[in-house]
């Protein structure tokens, strides 16, 4: 059944998707770093932010000392960049907010959490060996070829893929190796905080030993972020034609 939400503002759409695709649009209709000045559009997130503080509940206040205005902000990692929400409080402070998260009612799971942790614990390695990749292989105008269908890509329009086993599949397999198959203990990971876009480590020595872990059991390839990845997910060992190499 369809999940009705409605906003303190008196807003509602008829399911989660169609509250979905509005904050999507709004997000789109914004350029990095511009302030919602909209007034409808401003109500509209400060009853998101309010829907936020009164669903996520193992969060920190993200409306704090009180809301002053909105903008959007490019959120930058290792190895990804997204666009997103942030909110510039009265006190001077600022922080980031997911409205997916906000709309669903429902804050990351712990396996989430700690799938995120194992992530950045291993983004410049991989972003280190897709650049060596295509320094090493890359024809004269930059591009090599996809692994799956040979066709020539740059470096944007390539995605770094774990052919076997998926990224999931070692993150599962490491917490299994330490025990941790029905939990994460406690204080392993960071709590949330302003600004932080994504969850990692605190104990800096399970970082390296997820990273060692990796090194030794992913199977990398250069694919086209255009292509569908599921295409060769009936495959439970694929051939890989040109291997991405990780530092020993």
């Amino acid at each position: 059944m369809a999940k009705q939400i409605n906003l303190p503002n008196g807003r509602s759409w008829r399911t989660q998707t169609a509250a979905l695709a509005h904050f999507k649009d709004m997000l789109r209709r914004h350029s990095d770093n511009q302030i919602v000045e909209g007034r409808s559009d401003h109500d509209d997130l400060v009853a998101l932010l309010e829907r936020y503080d009164a669903v996520i509940s193992n969060s920190t206040s993200k409306i704090g000392a009180g809301i002053g205005h909105f903008f959007r902000r490019l959120n930058v990692g290792e190895t990804y960049s997204t666009p997103g929400f942030w909110v510039h409080r009265t006190d001077g402070t600022d922080t980031d907010f997911s409205y997916i998260d906000a709309i669903k009612g429902q804050p990351k799971s712990n396996t989430q959490e700690f799938y995120d942790a194992c992530r950045g614990a291993v983004a410049v390695d991989l972003l280190a060996a897709k650049k060596r990749h295509f320094e090493t292989y890359g024809d004269s105008a930059g591009r090599v070829p996809c692994d799956l269908s040979d066709e020539l890509i740059t470096f944007a329009e390539a995605h770094l893929d774990h052919a076997y086993p998926t990224f999931g599949h070692l993150v599962v397999s490491f917490r299994a190796a330490r025990g941790w198959q029905h939990g994460v203990p406690a204080g392993l990971l960071t709590p949330p905080a302003d600004a932080q876009t994504t969850t990692s480590f605190l104990d800096a020595s399970v970082a390296e030993a997820f990273r060692q872990f990796h090194r030794g059991a992913a199977t990398l390839r250069i694919i086209a972020r255009a292509r569908n990845l599921a295409m060769s997910a009936g495959q439970r060992r694929p051939k890989i034609k040109r291997p991405v190499r990780l530092d020993p």
